[in-house]
């Protein structure tokens, strides 16, 4: 592998260093939310882009409580979750934290950000949103719509038949375009991807547990199979599943 200028070392130094302080903005607990109400599911084509609201940056558990309180949820109740739940998970798995930046919630070497993020949403899953699969649109703050249908079943027979993804009101899908990264940094770049996933995942954990509700970090999958189903592009893996509700 190609050695790193000293510009480059200590850019990814940073980086990573900066994953070891976890901020109270990253998993803060936004003033409870509202009962859900139902609302009609957005009758969204497909390709339509659909706006969240913004997440809230004041919270009322410490970012203690919340680590202190993470467990890995696996049995959930059919509750729907508001837009905003869905709008603060997101936000804080690559959510822009920077005013005015392109700063991510979660650090990345050289901020070559290699992430995407996918929301499979069951039927009346999310009050305001329709079934289907959506691609987080990290600049926008926004969903686009993919595909439509509750594909929950599907997902979870990838996962090698952990049918409690299939009672999670929606599910959590990580990927990676590796080559962002490994076109910086060669070889040693699919570490600095692994790292960053890591950070994602215990961002929305620690959001779950602040919102009130339970997520787990799923490896066990077959990737062809949750790759077809998100319809990734070539050159994108799937890393991780995180089913995320209401638990009992």
């Amino acid at each position: 592998m190609e050695k790193l200028t000293r510009r480059q070392f200590l850019k990814v130094g940073g980086s990573v260093a900066v994953g070891g302080i976890l901020t109270s903005l990253a998993c803060a607990r936004p003033t409870p939310l509202p009962p859900a109400e139902a609302t009609p599911a957005q009758a969204a084509q497909v390709g339509e882009t659909i706006a969240l609201p913004a997440p809230r940056l004041q919270g009322e558990m410490s970012v203690e409580e919340a680590i202190k309180g993470r467990r890995s949820e696996r049995d959930f109740t059919d509750q729907p979750l508001n837009i905003e739940h869905v709008s603060h998970l997101l936000w804080a798995a690559q959510g822009i934290t920077e005013d005015g930046g392109f700063k991510r919630a979660a650090p990345s070497a050289g901020a070559t950000y290699p992430l995407d993020v996918y929301l499979v949403v069951g039927e009346k899953g999310v009050d305001g949103l329709q079934a289907g699969v959506y691609h987080y649109q990290v600049r926008e703050h926004a969903l686009r719509l993919l595909t439509t249908g509750d594909v929950r079943t599907i997902l979870a027979t990838a996962c090698v038949g952990q049918m409690f993804i299939a009672e999670a009101p929606i599910a959590i899908v990580i990927t990676a375009e590796y080559a962002r990264t490994t076109g910086w940094y060669g070889e040693r770049g699919t570490r600095y991807v692994h790292m960053e996933v890591g950070h994602a995942g215990q961002n929305i954990h620690l959001q779950a547990e602040a919102l009130g509700l339970g997520t787990v970090v799923i490896g066990a999958f077959i990737d062809k199979e949750v790759s077809r189903l998100l319809r990734l592009p070539e050159g994108h893996e799937p890393l991780c599943v995180m089913p995320a509700g209401y638990h009992h």
